[in-house]
């Protein structure tokens, strides 16, 4: 992939401490992910130049943000091809990692007269396939 390109695509001026942190979660984060998943990839990276590139992404849908409930600002990578991504999350109540259910979409949901809706996100809870055997 052309990270450089899908960076510029997005309307995001291509810094290096941009580059690496799409690259890294890009090549790295299968599933939802925190700042502190990514630094303790990037250790040496400033945790506050991290902190804006992925504050950023999210503004420019590379990333969507994900309320799990945990309290944690969670993101997962938009790999639709597009800059906007609908599909269900899982948050495991026992070991409290969130994955993205990319094969499951939100449902169609008609707004009500007079309501416009812009985003969605729908978690779904309960116990990971690792933490059942527990």
């Amino acid at each position: 992939m052309d990270y450089k390109k899908r960076l510029q695509d997005a309307g995001i001026r291509c810094t290096s401490v941009r580059l690496l942190v799409y690259r890294t979660i890009y090549e790295e984060m299968q599933n939802a992910f925190s700042l502190q998943d990514v630094m303790d990839i990037l250790s040496y990276a400033d945790s506050s130049s991290v902190f804006r590139a992925l504050s950023l992404f999210a503004e420019h849908h590379l990333l969507h943000l994900i309320d799990d409930g945990s309290g944690v600002r969670k993101y997962c990578v938009c790999r639709c091809g597009k800059f906007t991504c609908h599909h269900l999350h899982f948050t495991c109540i026992k070991c409290h990692e969130t994955t993205c259910l990319k094969d499951m979409h939100i449902p169609a949901i008609t707004a009500p007269e007079g309501y416009v809706f812009q985003e969605a996100e729908f978690v779904i809870k309960g116990i990971c396939p690792k933490c059942q055997g527990h």
